[in-house]
């Protein structure tokens, strides 16, 4: 399943990040919790060379526990100031802060030995589509600065948002790279919402989302879907055969009673992307 996704508007939004990355002290890399690795843009690096860094693990509360502190211990080794959110809940968010002052010390430093004082902190806030990067941005600021959507692209342009005295955020869009060289990143990245769903076949995602399901939470689809003879299926029989069992479950139906197993694909989609499932990751370190 070879998914590739780069559109035209990401091109020019790449080039006003390069711009707009000379003006700032500190780049803020939102990545999904559930996918650190394949979530992380690589070409973030290059842009953000010289900057102060910091990684924002969001939707961690969607993630497996035990992934999530691996991928935050990993970054901080890399010296990437690492921080796990919920973007919706402002009570994760009051670690940021902190975490903002302590990346970017050696620049409060310098500043004040040439007797710049009080000087805010410019940040600019980047990561792949449908991160939660203006969810963040709104619960940090505690009002709508930034639109939000549960698709990608909602954010079309730079913005500026003055949080405090000491801090100014840009919102830029989500970007995404003109290819991606592994398989399973583009899988991982449809299978979180960030690539758009009417370029992907459903089914067939549905499918790898059950193989992947089955090998590394063995059980949960039958907690979700089964019953006994449900169950029976989700244990021994092939993905596409599970997911007629979740077309029935769910009374995915057509004219005449057929099963619409693309409905059911959205369905169990959604159910995971929205945590329904509980919490998985799709990624360990």
């Amino acid at each position: 399943m070879n998914i590739q996704w780069y559109p035209g508007h990401m091109t020019k939004a790449r080039r006003a990040m390069k711009e707009d990355i000379k003006l700032v002290d500190l780049v803020i890399e939102l990545v999904d919790a559930r996918i650190p690795y394949s979530s992380r843009n690589p070409d973030i690096d290059e842009l953000a060379a010289g900057k102060a860094r910091m990684i924002l693990l969001n939707k961690a509360d969607l993630a497996d526990p035990r992934a999530v502190d691996g991928w935050a211990a990993l970054f901080e080794e890399k010296k990437l100031h690492a921080v796990c959110i919920d973007a919706r809940n402002k009570g994760s968010l009051k670690q940021v802060q902190g975490a903002v002052a302590q990346a970017c010390r050696e620049k409060t430093e310098r500043d004040r030995k040439r007797g710049i004082m009080n000087r805010p902190i410019r940040a600019m806030v980047v990561g792949i589509p449908n991160v939660g990067k203006s969810t963040f941005i709104n619960s940090f600021a505690g009002k709508a600065c930034a639109k939000t959507g549960n698709k990608p692209g909602i954010t079309k342009g730079n913005q500026w948002i003055r949080l405090n005295k000491s801090l100014e955020l840009l919102d830029t869009p989500g970007i995404l790279w003109p290819r991606f060289e592994e398989e399973q990143v583009g899988v991982n990245l449809a299978l979180i919402g960030s690539i758009n769903d009417q370029i992907l076949d459903k089914e067939e995602l549905a499918c790898r989302l059950i193989d992947i399901l089955r090998a590394e939470y063995p059980g949960i689809l039958e907690e979700r879907y089964g019953g006994e003879e449900a169950s029976a299926v989700i244990r021994e029989r092939e993905a596409y055969a599970i997911l007629q069992e979740v077309a029935k479950k769910r009374a995915c139906l057509l004219k005449g009673g057929e099963l619409d197993v693309s409905r059911a694909a959205a369905l169990l989609l959604d159910e995971f992307r929205s945590g329904k499932l509980g919490r998985i990751s799709l990624e360990r370190v």
